[in-house]
């Protein structure tokens, strides 16, 4: 699978079925070459451009499946928030 095709991939979570938002980049080890994680900015509302943006990172062990349209997780999302800036 390419990283293009991960990117169109909406990510849910199966803890409480909300949808998290989609794959913006992935966290990989060069030394052995396996993806760590992926970083996930929160899927926002209208006024997105106004606020600070919440991302996440999700941890490829927290991955449940990879599907044709979405990827499952299982993660708890306080304690997946990467960090707040503002946009």
């Amino acid at each position: 699978m390419k990283f293009v095709e991960l990117k169109q991939k909406e990510v849910i979570n199966c803890k409480d079925c909300m949808r998290i938002g989609c794959v913006a980049d992935i966290d990989f080890d060069p030394e052995n070459g396996q993806i760590c994680g992926f970083i996930v900015p929160a899927s926002s509302g209208f006024f997105s451009g106004f606020g600070k943006c919440i991302r996440y990172y999700i941890r490829f062990c927290d991955v449940v499946k990879i599907g044709p349209d979405i990827m499952l997780v299982d993660v708890c999302l306080d304690k997946a928030v990467m960090r707040e800036e503002d946009c």
